[in-house]
């Protein structure tokens, strides 16, 4: 259902989508999912075309979840002034701000969301804002679980038109540091309190692997416990393993927000042939 909520700075309305389970019960409590894309080039939530699902927005409800996506402040559509709040603030709050308070002022409107188990997952873009949310404070505090996929997890090294349209250019300080070390992923591994799962293709040519790399790495040098799924001959939208990967994001929802087993080696069936959604170029594709 469409969802209107107040941005962080109090002031602005935002809109989303939330889903929740056809057996809902509003008795009972539910962990909350922010399926997230902080655009810029686009928002959480894309078109506004009918479509049954949603991705796996509803099938993942199904299975015991409310899950929301809201365009923060900086998705395009609406007027310059929204837009350009994202301009130079990757390193700022990537809309993360937007995306706590839509999930708080939705939990105090309905009592059957359980605020106290936030999560989120995205895809490139969305994998950027996800390991963001989960290792920079005060937002580590907040997301309990999330699972970052073929995140473009810092700027410089990823394709400068797109960095550079919407961060602004590199500036080099003479002490060495630069004005895209802010945004960058695995500055605040150190951050990781929940729990984080790193998905990445091994052939990606949108995002390459290496930007995993580096949060990963980052993770090992801070202790930090996490975990990673490499599909080592897929691009950057899985192709043929995206129904694995799907299965392997609902188990780790289901372990880590409802503390349940999920059923060893589910498999969902293959999509038809031509009904597949691949990434789109001129940027992080959702």
């Amino acid at each position: 259902m469409p969802v209107k909520m107040t941005a962080a700075d109090g002031k602005n309305e935002i809109y989303g989508m939330l889903f929740r389970p056809t057996n809902f019960d509003a008795t009972k409590k539910y962990p909350i999912i922010n399926q997230a894309y902080p655009g810029p080039q686009s928002g959480s939530v894309g078109s506004r075309a009918f479509t049954a699902a949603r991705g796996d927005r509803q099938a993942l409800a199904e299975l015991g979840f409310v899950v929301v996506t809201i365009d923060g402040m900086g998705t395009p559509g609406r007027s310059k002034a929204f837009q350009d709040a994202y301009y130079g603030a990757m390193g700022r709050d990537n809309t993360i701000p937007d995306q706590i308070a839509g999930m708080k002022e939705l939990a105090k409107r309905f009592p059957w969301i359980d605020i106290d188990k936030a999560a989120m997952w995205g895809h490139s873009g969305g994998g950027f804002i996800t390991a963001d949310a989960l290792l920079r404070a005060p937002f580590n505090d907040f997301f309990k679980v999330g699972i970052a996929e073929s995140g473009n997890h810092d700027q410089r090294q990823y394709e400068d038109d797109w960095g550079e349209r919407y961060q602004g250019a590199l500036v080099k300080n003479a002490d060495g540091t630069d004005n895209y070390g802010i945004e960058a992923t695995q500055n605040h591994a150190a951050g990781l309190k929940g729990h984080l799962l790193l998905i990445h293709g091994g052939m990606d040519n949108n995002v390459p692997p290496y930007n995993t790399w580096l949060v990963a790495d980052a993770l090992i040098k801070a202790n930090k416990e996490f975990d990673l799924l490499i599909i080592p001959n897929a691009g950057h939208g899985y192709g043929a393993a995206g129904n694995y990967v799907m299965a392997r994001r609902w188990d780790y929802f289901v372990k880590h927000l409802l503390g349940v087993d999920p059923p060893r080696n589910y498999v969902i069936p293959s999509t038809p042939a031509g009904g597949g959604r691949g990434g789109r170029g001129g940027g992080p594709s959702r």
